[in-house]
């Protein structure tokens, strides 16, 4: 199977867009962190509401914690076009549901690509349902996330809700360095997880 260079596919889709009247996307953040150099870079060519879903996270502490920092940094960020914030429900278990008989995979296998699908489908809802003209995620700016698993799940969804998936690898191009230096910029909270219990579990092992 060839792979796909997905940075290179959304260099095509930004320069196809129109520039009078940026498109309206809806972003899938997981942390204040991921979605700052996404922000940042994105802003430029798209209004963008940011969906911060993440029923994954435990404690609801922690959640909360994550929520305020995404909201904080949105606040003081320079932005070309606008960005607002959009708080998901949260229902942890929701995802213990989704997370049942593969509570022993180890970080980053199967349990994590149905977090992601389980995420990303209810971006994809909301933006048809608010006819956004696209979804996408901040989760592949992480090193530790499948960036082909994200996108090839993003285009299925594309199919079933019939909203365009924007396409992306943002750790490409030091997008991952460029966060960590936003993070330190605006001293935001750098989790030690990804989220959910089972991470931290990995964490600590």
């Amino acid at each position: 199977m060839n792979k796909i260079n997905y940075q290179k596919e959304l260099d095509k889709v930004l320069d196809g867009l129109d520039g009078n009247k940026p498109p309206r996307l809806l972003l899938h953040s997981c942390c204040a962190p991921c979605s700052s150099y996404t922000l940042e870079y994105l802003s430029e060519y798209f209004d963008i509401t940011v969906y911060y879903f993440n029923p994954n996270i435990s404690p609801k502490s922690e959640f909360d914690k994550r929520f305020e920092e995404q909201k904080r940094l949105i606040s003081q960020m320079p932005h070309r076009n606008p960005i607002t914030l959009v708080e998901g429900k949260y229902d942890y278990d929701d995802f213990l549901e989704i997370a049942k008989g593969l509570e022993d995979v180890p970080e980053g296998g199967e349990r994590c690509f149905k977090c992601y699908r389980m995420r990303l489908e209810s971006t994809a809802r909301l933006a048809k349902e608010q006819d956004f003209d696209y979804f996408c995620t901040t989760l592949s700016i992480s090193p530790l996330k499948n960036s082909r698993k994200i996108n090839e799940i993003g285009k299925e969804i594309e199919e079933k809700y019939g909203v365009k998936w924007l396409v992306s690898d943002f750790k490409k191009r030091e997008g991952y360095k460029r966060s960590i230096e936003l993070s330190r910029e605006y001293s935001l909270y750098r989790q030690s997880f990804c989220g959910c219990v089972f991470s931290k579990e990995s964490r600590d092992e």
